[in-house]
C-alpha cells in the first residue's frame, strides 16, 4: 500500500497504526499540500457491501462534527476494492501508551484527561452521534496536553439502525458497556460508562475487568460489580472514586445521564474541591402499602357565589367515623389473611434456606468445602490480579451472611496474584537509561556494583539479576553490573636474551605481553635462532598486552667470490688495495705499467700482467706473478 495514490490526491507514505477494523496510513494530500491520517477498512471488511454502505453513512455522520477534541474527519472515499476514510493528522501518543509508561497518573491530570475527552464526547452527542468505541487506543495526547479522540469507524447515530444492531457486537471488551456485551439498545449512557472505564485505568494502571478471553471479560461486565478504584489507589479523592463507580454502574438509569452532568463534577476534581457525588436512588419511588390520605372538607361551596351550603345527608363526623370503622376491619382482616399465608410461607421456606459462609481470604479448596457443607454450589467465575496469594478468594456473589436458598450457586472470585511482569534486557545499556527502564517497566532498582570488562565500554551494563524475560512482579528488584571498562594489570618483562627464538617468544607471551621479531643475518652458524636482544629491559613493569620485539640471529652461509681472467698489457690492471685483507697498508699497485710505485717501507704490492712492479721504500720488494690474477699481501 506505501506509495499507493488514493483519490488522485492522497499519497501513502507510511504505516503508522492498526486496529480491529483498519489500518492507517500517513499520507501527503498534494491538493493542499499536507499531511493526513488515512484509514483503510481491512479487507475482510471491504467484502461486506452492508457493511461498507454502514461504514460509509456513519463516517460521514461523524465528518460533520467539529470540535477543539475531536480528529476531523476531512474526506470518505472509494478506490476499487479499498474504502478509506481522511482524517487530521496529530502527532503525539495514545493515552495506553501513557498509560504503559506511567502506570497510574496524578489525580489533576486524570482530571483534565477526562475533562477533554468529555467535550468530545459532549459536541458528539449533541449532534446524536454515539461513539461506542471510548478507550486509550483511540484518544491522542499531544505533547502539549491537547486530548482528541479518534476513530468514530463505529459509531452510531443515535436515531439510526446500524451496525452494532445486527447479529454482531462492535467494540473493544475491556471497555464496552453491559448493554454492548448484550447486544441491547445503547445510547450515550453507553459512551459514559466507557469514560469511567478508561478513567479506572487511569487512576489504576489496570482495568477493571480482565479474562482470558473477550467473552468472558464481557461477561464480567454484565454480572460482577466492579472493585472500587481507591482499594487499588488509595491517594485518590473519594469524589473521584464515587464518580468512576457512578460511571460505570450496570444499569444505564444508575450512571450519568448526560456527559454534562459528568463534566460539572470533573471540574470540581480538578479545582480540588470538596463534594460528595450524587447516585441515582430511585428507593422513594417504590411500591407501598399505606394508608388513604382523609381531607377535612368541612363544607361544600356554592358554585355561583361562593357562600357555603349548608351540610347534606350524614353528618361529616358520623361519616368519618363509619370509615375509620370500615377501614379498620379492612386491615385487621387483610392483615389476619396475609400473615397466615406469609407465616406458613415462611416455615416452608426456612426450612429450606441457609446462609452464605464467610470465605473470603481461604484458599479455594477450603473455601469450596466450607461452601458445600453449607448445601450450596461452589461456582468459580474467574480470578483477578491482586497482590493475595494465588488461589485466595477475593470476594463472594452473594456476600457472606446473606440468606439464599438450599443448592444456590455461590459464585467465587479468587486471585490470580500480581501483574505477571517480565524483566526486560539491560545489558549493553547505560546505567541512568537502565533506570528508567527499570522504571517504566513497573520494577524496583536493586544492587548496583561495578567490574571490570575486556568487551563492554565503561558504563554499560554487563549483567543484571534477574535475567531477561524472567518473570517479575511490581516488588522484584533489578540488580546491576556496570563496566569499569578493561582491567590494567602490569606484568614483568623476562630475560630472554641468548635464548632460542621459540622459547623466548612463548615466555613473553606467557607474561602476558605481545610478540614481534626481527631477522639478524650471522655467518656464524651456532647463534643460528638464538636472540640477539630485546626491545623492553628485562625485569621492568610494563602494562599487559605491550608489545616486545625480538631480535633474532639467522644463520647465512657467505658467498664466495669468482675468480677473474688475467689481463695482459697495462692498460687492464686493476688496483689491488681494496681487497686486501691485511690490516697494514702494502701499498699500491702501479698503473698502465707506468712504473709510478706506491707503497709503504714494510710492505709489498704484488703486480698483475707484464709490467714491472717497483717498490716506494729501502725495504720494499717486488715479485712477478704471470699466471694469477689475484694478489696477496704480506706482511714484511
Amino acid at each position: 500500500m506505501i506509495g499507493t495514490m488514493l483519490g488522485n490526491r492522497y499519497e501513502l507514505l507510511e504505516r503508522i497504526g492498526e486496529g480491529g477494523m483498519a489500518l492507517v496510513y500517513k499520507a501527503k494530500c498534494h491538493l493542499l499540500d499536507r499531511y493526513v491520517a488515512v484509514k483503510v477498512l481491512k479487507e475482510q471488511f471491504s467484502s461486506d457491501k452492508e457493511f461498507v454502505e454502514k461504514f460509509k453513512r456513519e463516517a460521514t455522520a461523524a465528518a460533520s462534527l467539529s470540535d477543539n477534541n475531536i480528529v476531523n474527519i476531512y474526506d470518505v472515499g472509494t478506490q476499487g476494492d479499498i474504502n478509506y476514510i481522511v482524517m487530521e493528522y496529530v502527532k503525539g501518543k495514545t493515552l495506553k501508551e501513557i498509560i504503559k509508561q506511567e502506570r497510574r497518573l496524578e489525580t489533576s491530570r486524570v482530571a483534565n484527561i477526562a475533562i477533554q475527552i468529555g467535550k468530545a464526547l459532549e459536541c458528539a452527542h449533541r449532534n446524536n452521534i454515539i461513539h461506542r468505541d471510548i478507550k486509550p487506543h483511540n484518544i491522542l495526547v499531544t505533547d502539549e496536553g491537547l486530548v482528541k479522540v479518534t476513530d468514530f469507524g463505529i459509531a452510531k447515530a443515535s436515531n439510526s439502525v446500524t451496525i452494532t444492531n445486527s447479529s454482531k457486537i462492535m467494540g473493544s471488551a475491556h471497555y464496552f458497556s453491559p448493554e454492548q456485551a448484550k447486544g441491547s439498545f445503547v445510547d450515550c449512557r453507553t459512551d459514559i460508562y466507557s469514560l469511567g472505564i478508561v478513567i479506572y485505568e487511569m487512576v489504576t494502571g489496570r482495568v477493571p475487568y480482565d479474562a482470558e478471553s473477550p467473552v468472558s471479560v464481557a461477561l464480567k461486565h454484565i454480572q460482577e460489580p466492579v472493585l472500587p478504584p481507591k482499594e487499588l489507589n488509595g491517594s485518590i479523592p473519594e469524589s473521584l472514586n464515587k464518580l468512576i463507580l457512578k460511571a460505570v454502574e450496570k444499569e444505564p438509569i444508575k450512571r450519568y445521564q448526560n456527559v454534562k452532568d459528568m463534566l460539572v463534577d470533573l471540574k470540581k476534581i480538578e479545582n480540588k474541591q470538596e463534594f460528595n457525588v450524587s447516585t441515582n436512588s430511585f428507593d422513594n419511588d417504590m411500591t407501598r402499602v399505606m394508608d388513604p390520605i382523609v381531607i377535612n372538607d368541612k363544607y361544600d361551596y356554592e358554585e355561583d357565589d361562593g357562600r357555603p351550603k349548608s351540610p347534606r345527608g350524614i353528618d361529616s363526623r358520623k361519616r368519618k367515623t363509619i370509615m375509620g370503622v370500615a377501614i379498620a376491619i379492612l386491615v385487621i382482616v387483610i392483615g389476619a389473611v396475609s400473615g397466615y399465608f406469609a407465616y406458613s410461607k415462611i416455615s416452608a421456606v426456612s426450612a429450606k434456606e441457609t446462609t452464605v459462609p464467610s470465605i473470603v481470604g481461604m484458599k479455594q479448596e477450603d473455601a469450596k468445602k466450607a461452601v458445600e457443607d453449607k448445601k450450596l454450589k461452589f461456582v468459580l467465575i474467574g480470578k483477578e490480579k491482586s497482590d493475595k496469594p494465588e488461589g485466595t478468594v477475593l470476594r463472594t456473589y452473594p456476600s457472606e451472611g446473606t440468606k439464599v436458598k438450599v443448592n444456590s450457586d455461590v459464585r467465587v472470585s479468587i486471585s490470580g496474584g500480581q501483574d505477571s511482569l517480565e524483566v526486560p534486557n539491560l545489558v549493553g545499556v547505560d546505567l541512568e537509561s537502565a533506570k528508567d527502564i527499570i522504571a517504566n517497566s513497573g520494577l524496583k532498582l536493586g544492587s548496583v556494583s561495578k567490574s571490570y570488562s575486556n568487551t563492554m565500554a565503561e558504563g554499560l551494563i554487563i549483567s543484571q539479576s534477574p535475567e531477561q524475560d524472567s518473570k517479575a512482579s511490581t516488588d522484584t528488584k533489578v540488580s546491576l553490573v556496570v563496566s569499569r571498562g578493561p582491567e590494567v594489570k602490569y606484568t614483568t618483562v623476562p630475560d630472554v636474551s641468548g635464548k632460542n627464538i621459540d622459547e623466548a617468544a612463548s615466555a613473553i607471551v606467557n607474561a602476558g605481553l605481545k610478540v614481534s621479531k626481527t631477522i639478524v643475518n650471522t655467518s656464524d652458524k651456532s647463534q643460528d635462532g638464538k636472540v640477539a636482544s630485546q626491545s623492553l629491559e628485562p625485569s621492568q613493569q610494563v602494562k599487559e598486552g605491550t608489545t616486545v620485539n625480538l631480535s633474532y640471529y639467522k644463520y647465512k652461509e657467505a658467498e664466495k667470490k669468482d675468480e677473474t681472467p688475467k689481463n695482459e698489457g697495462p692498460s687492464d690492471q686493476q688496483q689491488q688495495g681494496d681487497n686486501n685483507t691485511d690490516k697494514t697498508n702494502d701499498g699500491k699497485q702501479q698503473e698502465n705499467g707506468s712504473g709510478q710505485n706506491s707503497g709503504g717501507s714494510t710492505n709489498g704490492s704484488t703486480t698483475e700482467g707484464s709490467g714491472q712492479q717497483q717498490t716506494g721504500g729501502s725495504s720494499n720488494t717486488t715479485t712477478q706473478k704471470p699466471t694469477e690474477s689475484e694478489s696477496t699481501n704480506k706482511s714484511q
